[in-house]
């Protein structure tokens, strides 16, 4: 019998001190719980990814000595471990699972497969190793793959012809919406090709614009679930593995972790903030609230991942600031409990258009003068942070993001923005979600966030007399089935019009993406929430004259 603790952490990228005593009071929790092998993710000691972090000698040094000094601990106790660390090999600096046992690194096994594609770069940063061989403990033959090794077919066969007995594959898997699905498709492929039950463990937590569900799974030689750990939060959990007739068996506690979509989605923003907040150690988070849906959605969230006293909402009202974005603001930050104030900007319009009269002169308003509110409501904003020393939370969503429709140094200014990513049509249906549930993890209210005119309100920026959003854009629900084709699919136009989409629309809106890049290359970080988000995974070039030959 072989009893495995599965210890679904969250570390903190370089912080090697904080990382290893939760990584050694979870060893110690495991002991005492009477695991005969606890396991850690991909990277577990330093946290993941690390990008050029890893490139650094002295980083690498701190690395070996701080993992030698949890080493230790093992020494006295009965369970060994498997830890994810980057490691030096003869100079090589590899990604490996160490075993450890007895106060000795008996075995370092290497990733074999290095993901070079969307958010990962391995292949800058890390040596491959070799295919691996079966890890031999307590009678049985495990069989060790980090992360990308279960994407590809050899390691799991190779392992299977080497007398493996399960598969274990240590993870640092970011979420997306549709994660969950591929990634268990690829462990079933690899079931289906070995016989052999599949342990798949993933860390979670927030690092930049990545966010780490957890969501670690176990399945038994059928594919069946076994076990599944929580999305969003650590958590430790045990499975039995028993051989009968050469077969390895595993047993636990089937859980139900089910969530919706949404819930899902609204939880990823939250935690993503949280730890972009406490890691980088900001005392809270400032917005700028209009009474509109992104910045109320944003606040929700904030009050959610930081607690209503950690955050500071300023409405900055302009003369086309409406009635009703007055009320909606003031109910917002009664809904949420948090700090508000009112900063009118007016003054500053009037400074700046007495500055510039004489420029100006003869030449009719245009959105110079409605970029000039939004830049000097970003000044109001930043001069805030600067005297409070909280970071200022940017709330432009992923459709606006895209198109351009924001402005540079007014309303994209920001430490972070949570909607980064997440298209407006999201942003309505994450509201509604918050509305009406709530999550024991959230430290906000568990009631209403927003009232539902700011959900049902036609959207507006306010910055001239009754505007509206689709002046300038199509609705919404045009405008992010074409964004989609556009980003996560790279469909040409033609393409996305077999949709049933308006293609002198999709002709415009491909313009307004490809405008905008400049733009988004200054934008701050979000959480990544799509299969492909406006950052590592998409690089186009600013100076771009493809859409001249179209």
């Amino acid at each position: 019998m072989l009893k495995i603790s599965l210890c679904q952490i969250n570390p903190w990228v370089g912080h090697l001190s904080y990382n290893l005593e939760k990584i050694k009071k979870a060893y110690l929790y495991c002991v005492e719980k009477n695991a005969d092998l606890v396991v850690f993710p991909e990277c577990a000691a330093t946290g993941y990814p690390l990008e050029d972090l890893v490139l650094k000698p002295h980083f690498m040094e701190k690395v070996q000595e701080i993992v030698r000094e949890f080493v230790l601990v093992t020494s006295s106790q009965k369970a060994a471990v498997i830890l994810g660390c980057p490691w030096l090999d003869n100079g090589r600096i590899i990604n490996t699972a160490l075993f450890i046992q007895n106060g000795e690194i008996k075995q370092v096994i290497s990733k074999y497969a290095l993901p070079n594609y969307g958010v990962f770069d391995e292949k800058r940063v890390f040596d491959h190793g070799p295919l691996p061989t079966p890890l031999i403990y307590n009678g049985f033959n495990i069989g060790v793959m980090i992360c990308e090794d279960m994407w590809v077919p050899e390691p799991a066969l190779h392992l299977k012809q080497k007398g493996a007995d399960f598969l274990l594959v240590l993870n640092g898997s970011p979420f997306d919406l549709g994660k969950d699905d591929r990634r268990k498709e690829q462990a079933h492929a690899r079931i289906n090709e070995t016989g052999l039950p599949l342990i798949y463990l993933n860390l979670v937590g927030g690092q930049d614009s990545l966010v780490f569900d957890g969501r670690s799974f176990v399945l038994d030689e059928k594919g069946e679930t076994v076990c599944e750990l929580p999305a969003f939060c650590e958590a430790i959990d045990s499975v039995t593995l028993n051989k009968q007739n050469g077969t390895c068996v595993i047993s636990a506690l089937a859980n139900d972790n089910y969530e919706d979509k949404d819930g899902l989605l609204y939880r990823a923003l939250v935690l993503g903030l949280r730890d972009y907040v406490e890691k980088n150690r900001f005392g809270g988070v400032l917005i700028g609230l209009s009474g509109g849906i992104d910045s109320a959605i944003s606040a929700a969230i904030a009050a959610d991942a930081l607690g209503p006293d950690r955050v500071s909402c300023v409405m900055m009202p302009s003369p086309y600031t409406s009635k009703e974005s007055f009320e909606d603001a003031e109910a917002i930050a009664k809904a949420l409990n948090i700090d508000y104030d009112i900063v009118s900007i007016e003054l500053a319009m009037t400074a700046y258009s007495s500055m510039l009269s004489k420029k100006f002169e003869g030449k009719t308003p245009d959105i110079t003068e409605e970029n000039i509110q939004s830049r000097a409501r970003g000044m109001v904003l930043m001069a805030l942070s600067n005297k409070l020393g909280w970071m200022v939370l940017s709330t432009g969503n992923k459709s606006e993001m895209a198109v351009g429709y924001a402005t540079l140094y007014g309303d994209m200014c920001g430490g972070y923005n949570a909607l980064k990513d997440v298209y407006k049509t999201q942003v309505f249906a994450l509201s509604k979600w918050r509305n009406e549930n709530f999550h024991p993890d959230f430290l906000g209210p568990k009631s209403e966030v927003m009232p539902t005119r700011v959900i049902t309100k036609p959207p507006s920026a306010e910055l001239k007399p009754d505007q509206k959003d689709q002046d300038s854009l199509p609705e919404y629900e045009i405008l992010d089935a074409i964004l989609r084709g556009l980003i996560e699919e790279d469909s040409s136009i033609e393409e996305i019009a077999k949709n049933g989409l308006p293609e002198k629309e999709i002709m415009r809106v491909f313009k307004m993406l490809d405008k905008a890049e400049y733009k988004r290359r200054q934008s701050p970080p979000g959480p990544k929430i799509t299969a492909k988000a406006l950052s590592l995974e998409r690089r186009y070039p600013i100076t771009n004259g493809f859409m001249l030959n179209l």
